[in-house]
């Protein structure tokens, strides 16, 4: 296994607590709703992991790596832990439509949360999907506000397949 400091931090059970807390409590101050139904509210690291959909994010960078990948998320872009963490999440879009993409992730940023996002995304083995009704937040520390945004992450509830 190559150092790859996503996949290490995401093995490590003191980031997942934090990153969920965080993906948790960011959904809330932004949309006013919860991310999790109240029951699985009580253990939340697996409750998110084995959501029925999608949810992932990137650190804030200049070039945004993937931190943070549900079991779902993974099944949808057909890759392992060790291939989409770290990946630097332009290359979830085709490359024609990733400054569109940056433009999206810009207004966002401004924002705090977009919702009813669709886009066209690409899996590991050059499948295509269009994500419908997604919904994009900024990842911030509720405890800590003075640490700014912290990245942003996505939940994606529904998505369809195209054919090449």
């Amino acid at each position: 296994m190559q150092n790859n400091p996503f996949l290490q931090q995401y093995l490590q059970r003191e980031f997942l607590i934090q990153h969920t807390q965080r993906l948790i409590s960011s959904y809330q101050h932004w949309l006013s709703k919860p991310l999790l139904p109240m029951a699985d509210a009580q253990d939340p690291v697996p409750a998110l992991m084995h959501a029925p959909y999608a949810i992932a994010s990137h650190a804030q960078a200049d070039d945004p790596c993937f931190n943070y990948v549900n079991l779902r998320a993974l099944a949808l872009f057909k890759m392992t832990p060790e291939q989409m963490l770290g990946l630097p999440s332009r290359y979830s879009a085709e490359p024609m439509l990733r400054e569109a993409r940056a433009n999206f992730l810009a207004r966002v940023a401004q924002q705090g949360f977009v919702e009813d996002y669709a886009g066209v995304r690409i899996a590991q083995d050059g499948s295509r999907f269009e994500i419908q009704g997604a919904t994009v937040w900024n990842v911030i520390d509720v405890q800590q506000p003075e640490l700014g945004v912290l990245g942003q992450a996505v939940i994606i509830r529904s998505i369809r397949p195209l054919l090449d």
